[in-house]
């Protein structure tokens, strides 16, 4: 149903939480993905100056239905669209289409920076990606993020990584 040239996997196994698997950004930092008609879950999420907002509670509900019908993505990758600082809309992969659940194919090239702090630098990191992209001589064409981990897991190993996906014409 959709393709993807690569993305990194992230071993679950490994996870020492219980929780979010660990994240090596030099899997990620530089790299283009291409995605055909990858498939996703898109819903909303409130946020308080791009800082999520019961975000654990939205996620629970989310995944229970993903797992529900077995749609459970082995990349588990979650994108994230900034709409405002009080808005965002999530992009989970899945495997199949959950049934009642707003579905999104995405196609593209995107090139990926990584960043690390905390969630309140989404405004540099956005004027990083574009100005990296551009120098690049790559057109952008629309941005997400990447939250690797949430933030109990964030500050267990002691960094908060964030990836930044950047469409590219």
């Amino acid at each position: 149903m959709y393709a993807v040239n690569y993305l990194p996997m992230r071993d679950m196994k490994k996870s020492i939480t219980g929780c979010c698997p660990p994240f090596d950004p030099a899997e990620w930092d530089g790299q283009t993905f291409t995605f055909d008609r990858k498939l996703f879950l898109k819903f909303p999420t409130r946020s308080l100056f791009h800082v999520p907002v019961g975000m654990n509670y939205k996620m629970r509900a989310i995944m229970a239905r993903v797992e529900e019908v077995g749609a459970t993505s082995p990349d588990h990758l979650m994108l994230s669209e900034e709409v405002s600082s009080w808005k965002s809309e999530q992009y989970l992969a899945v495997t199949k289409e959950v049934p009642g659940e707003e579905m999104v194919l995405l196609s593209g090239t995107y090139v990926t920076k990584v960043f690390e702090g905390p969630f309140k630098d989404i405004h540099t990191w956005y004027d990083e990606l574009i100005a990296y992209v551009k120098g690049l001589g790559k057109t952008p064409i629309k941005t997400y993020f990447n939250y690797t981990m949430c933030p109990n897991c964030a500050k267990a190993y002691g960094h908060n990584y964030v990836v930044g996906f950047e469409q590219v014409a």
